[in-house]
Protein backbone atom coordinates (compact mmCIF):
# COMPACT_ATOMS: atom_id res chain seq x y z
CA UNK A 1 0.00 0.00 0.00
CA UNK A 2 1.34 3.41 -0.87
CA UNK A 3 1.18 6.46 1.34
CA UNK A 4 -1.53 7.97 -0.87
CA UNK A 5 -4.05 5.10 -0.78
CA UNK A 6 -5.50 5.81 2.70
CA UNK A 7 -6.08 9.45 1.80
CA UNK A 8 -7.66 8.37 -1.50
CA UNK A 9 -9.96 6.00 0.42
CA UNK A 10 -10.85 8.74 2.88
CA UNK A 11 -11.66 11.05 -0.05
CA UNK A 12 -13.79 8.32 -1.65
CA UNK A 13 -15.77 7.82 1.58
CA UNK A 14 -16.13 11.58 2.01
CA UNK A 15 -17.50 11.82 -1.55
CA UNK A 16 -19.90 8.92 -0.87
CA UNK A 17 -21.28 10.62 2.27
CA UNK A 18 -21.81 13.95 0.53
CA UNK A 19 -23.44 12.22 -2.48
CA UNK A 20 -25.77 10.33 -0.09
CA UNK A 21 -26.70 13.55 1.75
CA UNK A 22 -27.48 15.32 -1.55
CA UNK A 23 -29.68 12.37 -2.56
CA UNK A 24 -31.49 12.53 0.80
CA UNK A 25 -32.08 16.26 0.42
CA UNK A 26 -33.32 15.78 -3.17
CA UNK A 27 -35.67 12.94 -2.19
CA UNK A 28 -33.78 10.65 -4.59
CA UNK A 29 -34.42 7.16 -3.21
CA UNK A 30 -32.19 5.41 -5.79
CA UNK A 31 -29.34 7.74 -4.84
CA UNK A 32 -29.91 7.15 -1.12
CA UNK A 33 -29.74 3.37 -1.63
CA UNK A 34 -26.90 3.33 -4.18
CA UNK A 35 -23.98 2.78 -1.80
CA UNK A 36 -25.56 0.55 0.86
CA UNK A 37 -25.03 -3.16 1.41
CA UNK A 38 -27.85 -5.68 1.09
CA UNK A 39 -27.47 -6.43 4.83
CA UNK A 40 -27.32 -2.81 6.02
CA UNK A 41 -28.35 -2.14 9.62
CA UNK A 42 -29.73 1.29 10.53
CA UNK A 43 -30.63 2.79 13.88
CA UNK A 44 -32.67 5.94 13.31
CA UNK A 45 -34.37 8.68 15.30
CA UNK A 46 -37.94 7.40 14.71
CA UNK A 47 -39.00 3.85 15.58
CA UNK A 48 -38.39 1.02 15.47
CA UNK A 49 -35.96 1.40 18.34
CA UNK A 50 -34.27 -1.91 17.55
CA UNK A 51 -33.42 -0.59 14.08
CA UNK A 52 -34.00 -1.91 10.60
CA UNK A 53 -32.06 -4.67 8.95
CA UNK A 54 -31.61 -5.24 5.24
CA UNK A 55 -31.87 -3.01 2.21
CA UNK A 56 -35.62 -3.54 1.75
CA UNK A 57 -36.36 -2.44 5.34
CA UNK A 58 -33.96 0.51 4.94
CA UNK A 59 -35.71 1.52 1.71
CA UNK A 60 -39.09 1.49 3.46
CA UNK A 61 -37.97 4.12 6.00
CA UNK A 62 -37.41 6.89 3.45
CA UNK A 63 -40.82 7.82 1.92
CA UNK A 64 -42.14 9.24 5.21
CA UNK A 65 -38.93 11.24 5.70
CA UNK A 66 -39.09 12.58 2.14
CA UNK A 67 -42.72 13.67 2.71
CA UNK A 68 -41.67 15.56 5.87
CA UNK A 69 -38.70 17.07 4.09
CA UNK A 70 -40.95 18.44 1.31
CA UNK A 71 -42.44 20.70 3.99
CA UNK A 72 -39.26 22.76 3.71
CA UNK A 73 -36.84 20.86 5.94
CA UNK A 74 -33.11 21.00 5.31
CA UNK A 75 -30.61 18.14 5.36
CA UNK A 76 -27.04 19.41 5.14
CA UNK A 77 -23.66 18.06 6.24
CA UNK A 78 -21.86 20.67 8.34
CA UNK A 79 -19.00 18.55 9.71
CA UNK A 80 -17.56 15.23 8.53
CA UNK A 81 -14.70 13.06 9.76
CA UNK A 82 -13.56 9.90 7.95
CA UNK A 83 -11.10 7.13 8.81
CA UNK A 84 -10.46 4.45 6.20
CA UNK A 85 -8.46 1.25 6.37
CA UNK A 86 -7.89 -1.35 3.69
CA UNK A 87 -11.39 -2.91 3.83
CA UNK A 88 -13.25 -1.10 6.61
CA UNK A 89 -13.98 2.59 7.17
CA UNK A 90 -16.05 4.69 9.49
CA UNK A 91 -17.32 8.22 9.37
CA UNK A 92 -19.15 10.54 11.68
CA UNK A 93 -20.91 13.73 10.77
CA UNK A 94 -23.06 16.51 12.11
CA UNK A 95 -25.96 17.63 9.93
CA UNK A 96 -28.43 20.51 9.94
CA UNK A 97 -31.72 18.65 9.76
CA UNK A 98 -35.03 20.32 10.45
CA UNK A 99 -37.69 22.69 9.26
CA UNK A 100 -37.01 26.41 9.24
CA UNK A 101 -39.08 26.78 12.43
CA UNK A 102 -37.22 23.96 14.19
CA UNK A 103 -33.83 25.36 13.22
CA UNK A 104 -34.87 28.88 14.28
CA UNK A 105 -35.95 27.56 17.69
CA UNK A 106 -32.79 25.43 18.11
CA UNK A 107 -30.14 26.89 15.76
CA UNK A 108 -27.32 24.77 17.19
CA UNK A 109 -29.19 21.47 17.11
CA UNK A 110 -27.46 18.88 14.92
CA UNK A 111 -28.37 15.43 13.70
CA UNK A 112 -25.53 13.06 14.53
CA UNK A 113 -24.62 10.47 11.91
CA UNK A 114 -22.25 7.53 12.24
CA UNK A 115 -21.50 5.21 9.34
CA UNK A 116 -19.64 1.92 9.19
CA UNK A 117 -18.47 1.00 5.70
CA UNK A 118 -16.82 -2.00 4.10
CA UNK A 119 -15.21 -2.48 0.74
CA UNK A 120 -17.27 -4.78 -1.50
CA UNK A 121 -16.39 -5.47 -5.10
CA UNK A 122 -13.71 -2.79 -4.98
CA UNK A 123 -16.00 0.00 -3.77
CA UNK A 124 -17.07 1.43 -0.44
CA UNK A 125 -20.55 0.47 0.80
CA UNK A 126 -22.43 1.52 3.94
CA UNK A 127 -23.11 -1.50 6.17
CA UNK A 128 -24.15 0.38 9.33
CA UNK A 129 -25.90 3.74 9.69
CA UNK A 130 -26.89 5.43 12.94
CA UNK A 131 -28.75 8.75 13.32
CA UNK A 132 -29.47 10.48 16.62
CA UNK A 133 -30.25 13.79 18.25
CA UNK A 134 -29.01 14.75 21.71
CA UNK A 135 -31.72 14.53 24.35
CA UNK A 136 -32.95 17.89 25.53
Amino acid sequence: MTDTEPKDDEAAVRTLVHRWARAVHAGDLAGVLADHTEDVVMFDVPPPEDGVRGLDAYRATWPEFFAWQRSGASFEVVELSVTAGADVAWAYALLRCGTAAELAEHPGRRLRLTLGLRREGGRWRVAHEHHSFALR
